[in-house]
């Protein structure tokens, strides 16, 4: 009878693997389509710049009224997942499809994690009331609570796997990601398993759906030799530096646009304005955006040295100021530029240190360096892993206790480090 209901249940969660994975991919391949399509048509019309305040103000005004209960985003996620509550509304799917794509037409700097992950993670929510017939199976109300929470718990990690692994190609990275983003907090056996299965799903559903992700190489990789390894340990150093700053900045525009503007919908209408100008005095569109054309240039062409700062500049001013998006693609951004431009100084090859900032200011930013070395040998290839590895665990290490999502619970060996310095500062004083 226990094998017969084993099977069953394992079944049962199989399929809502394969429905969760065909869905999000499906979701995250409009996504990718529309995203592409209206990036083209800003950079063929940049003139729809200067309607960046009315697209604010339309963005500001949609979640006033209609998405309180979901403006914030990837953080709802986190928060349920900590202390399930209720189930996340469907809404937050279309409404933050519908914001990213706005704010990319108009002109704002942000990226294509967060609304992916987002669309997903409401989508496999919904799965609550399908997995949750087993409660009834049980006698007491306190094991019936408790089992739908567990339930909603691998859910989330599920909509959180299958939005990265679809909307980034890296399947085994969205799957690590979904687990190290929470910290493998609570996760059991069967959670690992299901999260790889729903993000092999969802990889492949864009794959059939022939939406293409952006390509990378790093062609030469040098030996690790003292050198070297003394170079990736300080480049790592800057990279977690770096990580802080953007994770920082977007906080910091936050609280600012809170404390003056008390209207909430006029933030992004006053935020649009400010960009909008700012984009028109420095005479160039490649700060905006996802900004992939810099970024693919960058790993074979030394960018300036100020280029990670305005990506960062104009992605914490447009995030903060309540436009919609995700901070990935700009910290790829931020930290490709960063390496490029370091290989004036650092005697290793340009793809290998853009590549590296790729996924180290990403690492930093989300406390992910197990997920964020695995994303850099899919996209890079294993010849460059050791490489990877290291950058990512030193960016780590060096980006402090704060990330781009506010919720997330920072446990393990970084958070005894850095409540060991807070209390010997304490001590100092």
């Amino acid at each position: 009878m226990n094998l017969q209901k084993n099977i069953l249940l394992a079944f049962k969660w199989i399929l809502i693997c394969v429905m969760i994975g065909v869905l999000s991919g499906s979701a995250s391949a409009f996504f990718l389509v529309s995203l592409d399509w209206v990036t083209q048509f800003r950079e063929g019309n940049n003139w729809i710049i200067w309607l960046l305040p009315m697209g604010g103000l339309a963005i500001g005004l949609l979640y006033h009224y209609y998405g309180k209960d979901v403006v914030k985003g990837n953080n709802i996620l986190l928060e349920e997942y900590e202390n399930p509550k209720e189930t996340i509304p469907i809404k937050m799917a279309p409404m933050v499809l519908i914001g990213t794509l706005i704010t990319h037409l108009f002109g704002g700097s942000a990226g294509r994690e967060g609304t992916a992950v987002q669309m997903s993670g409401a989508i496999a929510d919904q799965f609550n009331k399908l997995s949750s017939r087993a409660r009834h199976f049980e006698r007491s109300r306190e094991t019936r609570d408790k089992l739908n929470n567990h339930n909603r718990k691998i859910l989330i990690i599920l909509g959180i796997s299958a939005g990265f692994a679809s909307v980034f190609g890296t399947p085994l990275a969205g799957a690590l990601f979904a687990l190290e983003v929470l910290y493998f907090s609570k996760i059991n056996f069967k959670s690992i398993i299901l999260s790889f299965l729903v993000a092999y799903v969802a990889y492949f559903t864009v794959e059939f759906w022939h939406v293409k992700h952006t390509h990378y190489s790093i062609p030469i990789v040098p030996e690790m030799t003292i050198i070297n390894f003394v170079w990736i340990i300080i480049i790592g150093i800057l990279f977690g530096l770096t990580a802080m700053l953007f994770s920082k900045t977007t906080h910091f525009w936050a609280k600012l646009f809170s404390k003056y503007i008390q209207y909430a919908p006029l933030r992004p209408f006053v935020g649009g304005l400010i960009l909008a100008i700012g984009i028109y005095c420095i005479g160039t569109t490649k700060y905006i955006g996802l900004g992939i054309p810099t970024l693919v240039e960058s790993f074979s062409t030394t960018t300036k040295w100020y280029d990670f700062l305005l990506k960062i500049l104009f992605t914490g001013f447009t995030l903060g100021a309540g436009f919609k998006g995700g901070e990935v693609t700009p910290l790829f951004f931020v930290g490709a530029t960063l390496g490029s431009a370091l290989s004036l100084v650092v005697p290793l090859p340009i793809a290998l240190l853009a590549g590296l900032g790729f996924v180290a200011v990403f690492s930093g930013a989300t406390h992910t360096p197990i997920a964020c070395t695995i994303m850099g040998m899919e996209l890079f290839g294993v010849e460059s892993g050791l490489f990877i590895g290291i950058t990512c665990v030193v960016a780590y290490f060096s980006s402090g206790s704060v990330g781009i999502y506010h919720s997330q619970i920072v446990k393990g060996a970084k958070h005894k480090l850095y409540q060991r310095i807070k209390r010997q500062n304490l001590e100092d004083f």
